[in-house]
């Protein structure tokens, strides 16, 4: 018998689904338990980048790991599990803060000059601007935070992050441009 720690992520997701099928679903979550191992420093990690407070980060994870274990069987393998996974917990965590009533500013739409930010100011290594960058992407919305953080940080396509936070890759790619205009913008007016 092979360890579920060895095996690959759609073998053990189409156990889990065959255990879940059969109506045997202590099996099912015996199984699920090394896919959430797996996965739960990453979504802990993605889920505290959109709330500080450490009760809403442990009660978005369970409830993303439940919320996939139930919807497993729909599953498509359209992306990665942990992709999947995160999308999951993207919009629990949107649903959450959407519902305390803290409202996002889409700027989208704001009128930005067109000339292009000199991308050396933003490398320099310069503690000062380091620390400039930091307060000015702190003071970005939840969502401009996460895209940052998804493709800077975690090295993630626009596709994936795309498929993660439900946008078209296109208009992500746009967004992207107009939050580092923005963060330039920022940092340049202090």
């Amino acid at each position: 018998m092979e360890h579920t720690t060895d095996i690959d992520e759609q073998s053990l997701i189409n156990r889990i689904n065959a255990y879940i099928c059969s109506g045997d679903r202590k099996s099912a979550a015996a199984e699920y338990a090394v896919l959430v191992k797996r996965y739960s420093p990453q979504v802990f990690g993605f889920i505290s980048k959109m709330t500080d407070s450490q009760d809403d980060v442990k009660d978005l994870a369970q409830n993303t790991f439940i919320k996939a274990f139930n919807n497993l069987p729909k599953f498509e393998g359209r992306a990665t599990f942990a992709t999947w996974v995160c999308r999951i917990a993207y919009n629990n965590a949107i649903n959450l803060l959407k519902s305390r009533k803290r409202f996002f500013v889409n700027i989208d739409n704001t009128d930005i000059p067109d000339d292009d930010p000199n991308d050396d100011d933003f490398s320099t290594g310069d503690e000062m601007r380091i620390q400039q960058l930091e307060a000015a992407i702190d003071l970005l919305p939840p969502d401009d935070q996460m895209i940052l953080h998804l493709y800077y940080y975690e090295d993630k396509p626009l596709k994936e992050i795309a498929f993660i936070m439900d946008a078209d890759n296109n208009a992500l790619r746009v967004r992207l441009h107009r939050i580092r205009r923005r963060l330039f913008g920022m940092i340049t007016a202090k």
